[in-house]
């Protein structure tokens, strides 16, 4: 398998998910250090789900668009509030792309607010 590095997105089987966790097997950001990532097989991952207007508007969502290089086949957020450690050997299904820099950017910023980080 092709080394997992942080910007990547990949599909992942969230399933069981509880209560109000994200579910299904969907897109996801890796969101841990490289070093990490290739030392441990716990990831932490940012659940992307379908864009909505009532989505696109909560300060920790991030719109992506769709490109050949992210993968996604529609407008989406990464929701980071539903941010989960997953063990990639069980819950891996493929890799789907990477996210630009300045999406990467986006995405640090609203994990900040949602881990109260400065």
């Amino acid at each position: 398998m092709t080394a997992l590095k942080r910007g990547m997105i990949i599909d992942v089987d969230l399933n069981p998910g509880k209560g109000s966790e994200t579910g299904k097997v969907r897109p996801c950001i890796i969101v841990t250090n490289n070093t990490y990532n290739a030392k441990v097989p716990v990831i932490q991952v940012v659940p992307i789900t379908a864009w909505s207007e009532k989505k696109g508007r909560i300060k920790t969502n991030i719109t992506i668009s769709p490109t050949s290089e992210n993968g996604l086949t529609k407008r989406s957020v990464a929701d980071c509030l539903q941010t989960r450690p997953v063990d990639h050997r069980f819950r891996f299904v493929k890799i789907r792309g990477e996210l630009t820099s300045e999406d990467m950017g986006k995405i640090d910023g609203a994990l900040k607010i949602v881990f109260a980080l400065k």
